[in-house]
């Protein structure tokens, strides 16, 4: 792990702290510094943290997530993100811990989300300007992509600068108008934290606001987001078709088994889904019961599926003590809004470029069709190459991680014969008795060696 940077400049604030050769996470945060289970306490006074109706959370500029790891107790499945900057590894950290995060900045394009995935978006001092700023008064995109990520009847909490803070009085003002613009429901202020809840409808406009916000065309995909540049326009929910806004989407845990609102938008997207969940069940006890993978166990905390389609490998294993990163290549069909809609996460991602991990992140790392990952859906060609895939595989297991592949029988020889190259242990079976396809499950251990 990297040094002890973070302990000495935020332990006062309770983010960590160092205990003779051991870190420690009191669970505080700059913002809630007696810890974050008191601060999530205070926010169920006025959201309902527990009972269902919330399970996907974003929190922006996380630190160590302990927000998120404190959510967990009340199955509220938080995506945490950070950029690298003068804390250094705070997301790696978070990782250690065993908390869902990648590393990312909301710059100048979309974060790789789908649209409408999150029922809740927290800020706490994320450093993030949502409000108009000196050097464009008259733009809101920070507002409006957190607006985009954002369930219909979600909820928005936003804890530090500028609410009621000192000498941001412009700042506050600027950013209360541009919520009404967006015709947001003002919750709480409560000291320096605002509450606000995002209409379950398309935003009051077009309107008369000094920020010239207005809705997207209706050619707008508010769902593409891979190197997608941010908008100031507000993403229509109405573009999006289906019942998924807080109060009409089942309640967790129901929304894991129910039909996701969006699976109804793809030709057989159902009876797909139902499928595909069965299935997924099935492989899941083969590799528990006969390949004795250690899913289920302690050793097994940070998983990845590669390739998650709808998300039936996660839904799989409801019962573990895991959390999955659902990535759906950025060349497949878009179906990660299912997958939020089931309340799992999950990310875009292009697997010819590094993921956006610290090294050693994961314990298990599963993909199916491996070779789809590289190819041009349309040509079949390469893209890059399977050996560079696997060293970025390589990169993100941890030692003595296992990694599950999934493909047609040359593709796992080809897989193999890489593994042993970056010192793999390689053990090859048949799939699950009751299928009739004609893949292999190559199961990989990472070995734990020095050069």
């Amino acid at each position: 792990m990297p040094h002890n940077k973070i302990a000495d400049r935020k332990g006062h604030q309770g983010w960590m702290k160092l205990e003779g050769q051991h870190f420690i996470f009191p669970g505080g945060g700059t913002m809630f510094p007696d810890g974050a289970e008191q601060y999530i306490e205070k926010l169920g006074q006025y959201i309902p943290i527990s009972g269902g109706v919330i399970r996907t959370a974003l929190d922006m500029g996380c630190g160590v997530a302990s927000f998120g790891g404190y959510l967990l107790a009340q199955n509220i499945l938080t995506m945490s993100f950070a950029p690298r900057d003068s804390h250094k590894s705070q997301i790696q950290f978070a990782l250690e811990r065993g908390i869902p995060a990648f590393v990312a900045m909301l710059g100048t394009r979309r974060l790789p989300f789908p649209a409408f995935a999150y029922d809740l978006v927290h800020c706490s001092r994320c450093l993030i300007p949502l409000q108009p700023t000196k050097i464009c008064l008259a733009d809101a995109s920070y507002f409006i992509e957190v607006d985009r990520l954002l369930r219909p009847g979600g909820y928005l909490v936003i804890s530090g600068p500028p609410v009621q803070w000192p000498k941001q009085e412009k700042e506050w003002s600027d950013l209360q108008a541009v919520a009404r613009a967006l015709c947001y429901e003002l919750i709480i202020v409560d000291g320096n934290t605002v509450i606000w809840k995002k209409p379950a409808g398309d935003a009051c406009l077009p309107n008369q606001n000094e920020f010239g916000l207005e809705l997207c065309d209706d050619s707008d995909d508010p769902s593409q987001a891979w190197y997608f540049k941010l908008k100031k326009c507000v993403s229509r929910t109405s573009s999006v078709k289906g019942d998924y806004a807080i109060g009409t989407i089942p309640k967790w845990p129901e929304r894991l088994t129910a039909a996701p609102p969006r699976s109804t938008l793809l030709k057989n997207g159902v009876d797909e889904y139902e499928a595909d969940t069965r299935q997924w069940v099935r492989r899941v006890a083969h590799y528990k019961n006969s390949l004795k993978i250690k899913l289920g166990t302690p050793s097994v905390r940070n998983v990845m599926d590669m390739n998650a389609l709808f998300g039936g490998f996660a839904a799989a294993l409801k019962s573990d003590p895991v959390w999955v990163m659902n990535v759906v290549p950025a060349q497949k069909p878009p179906t990660l809004d299912m997958i939020f809609d089931r309340g799992l996460i999950g990310i875009y991602h292009d697997w010819c470029e590094p993921f956006s991990t610290y090294p050693r992140s994961y314990d298990l790392i599963h993909v199916a069709s491996i070779d789809s990952l590289i190819k041009d859906p349309a040509s079949g060609k390469s893209r890059c190459n399977l050996i560079d895939l696997m060293v970025e595989i390589d990169r993100m297991l941890r030692p003595e991680g296992t990694v599950v592949v999934r493909d047609a029988p040359e593709v796992i020889d080809k897989v193999t014969h890489i593994a042993h190259a970056v010192r793999w242990k390689p053990t090859i079976y048949d799939e699950e008795p009751e299928s009739h396809g004609m893949e292999k499950v190559l199961v990989l251990t990472k070995t734990f060696w020095k050069p």
